[in-house]
């Protein structure tokens, strides 16, 4: 069996996430109380009782996202003590940073601050109203790519999520992206805009990517316990000299997730833990490999089920009552 933990990203947020771990499990409580701390305003609090307007702020539901996914790890590890640790770790965009916090090469404090100026950066690149995102379905990444050019040739609009086969979401100027979905249309693909605050992972992000640069720079990375797979080259990392300049290039490059996943899966990938909010990276991964079993972890309840997806072979002597 080889496994692989996977990290959402933003869009999975939900008024009332983490509410129960927190209740349950005193490693997910500590993890919640450590990201209070780090960033001197109660995170906590937003993430269970909202409002929602709140949450969804790009740099309110980064630091909540990464801090929920590893209370989510906090509470399986308490559970499940002898869990190994996976072939690698990956994360959808934002979730590269819960990614390293799991291997070891980020703190969490480091992480949340990082992602609420990244959140702040990226809602600051591009003023309001000024850019845009679609996600089109039914193209491959060529056909997308090709399609960019020929609407906007100034590269205007670019292919900013590679997800799964035939969902490959675009990302630029509003007029771009508007000119894209016309010629989508045009060529038998559905254009579905999205509702974002700001066209992430493309050209327009050079200014966040600029401030992140500053930011990054500054941060002391350590060893990996295991590799992380980058979004930006689909590739596993192993040395700490190079996560600063992979997460900059991130800000204004494409995700690569449906490659990411290829190379997983090509080297033996056959179980899959989704740590954190929301199922979106499960039913992409279907999308990939429908022979990557996927088991989504949020709650108390999926964290009991870790040993049973996994196997008798990660069954420790801990039971839920020791635990919980």
């Amino acid at each position: 069996m080889t496994v692989a933990w996977l990290f959402p990203g933003q869009g999975t947020q939900t008024v009332g996430m983490g509410r129960a771990l927190f209740d349950a499990s005193p490693g997910a409580r500590a993890v919640f109380e450590r990201a209070d701390r780090a960033l001197g305003w109660p995170l906590s609090r937003l993430c269970f009782e909202g409002p929602e307007a709140e949450l969804t702020l790009t740099a309110n539901t980064q630091p909540a996202i990464v801090t929920v996914s590893i209370a989510t790890l906090a509470a399986i590890r308490e559970r499940w003590p002898d869990l190994p640790a996976p072939a690698w770790a990956a994360g959808h965009s934002l979730g590269e940073y819960s990614a390293l916090v799991a291997a070891g090469a980020l703190s969490l404090e480091d992480a949340v601050r990082l992602v609420h100026v990244r959140g702040k950066a990226m809602q600051d690149a591009v003023p309001e109203g000024e850019g845009a995102m679609a996600a089109l379905m039914g193209g491959d990444a060529e056909a997308v790519a090709a399609l960019c050019r020929d609407a906007a040739p100034d590269g205007s609009v670019a292919p900013a999520n590679f997800n799964a086969q035939g969902q490959v979401v675009i990302a630029g100027t509003r007029a771009s992206v508007a000119r894209a979905s016309a010629l989508a249309a045009e060529r038998k693909l559905k254009a579905i805009p999205l509702k974002v605050s700001a066209p992430f992972h493309c050209a327009l992000m050079a200014p966040a990517a600029e401030r992140m640069h500053g930011e990054l720079s500054a941060i002391r990375f350590s060893p990996l316990a295991f590799p992380v797979v980058s979004n930006v080259d689909a590739r596993p990392n192993s040395d700490p000299a190079r996560i600063a300049a992979l997460l900059v290039r991130q800000i204004d490059g494409a995700v690569r997730w449906q490659q990411s996943v290829e190379l997983m899966a090509a080297e033996g990938l056959d179980r899959a833990l989704e740590i954190g909010p929301g199922k979106v990276l499960a039913g992409l991964v279907k999308r990939i490999d429908k022979r990557i079993a996927v088991h989504s972890v949020g709650d108390p309840e999926s964290v009991g089920d870790v040993g049973a997806f996994l196997g008798a072979s990660i069954l420790s002597r801990s039971t839920p009552g020791e635990a919980w």
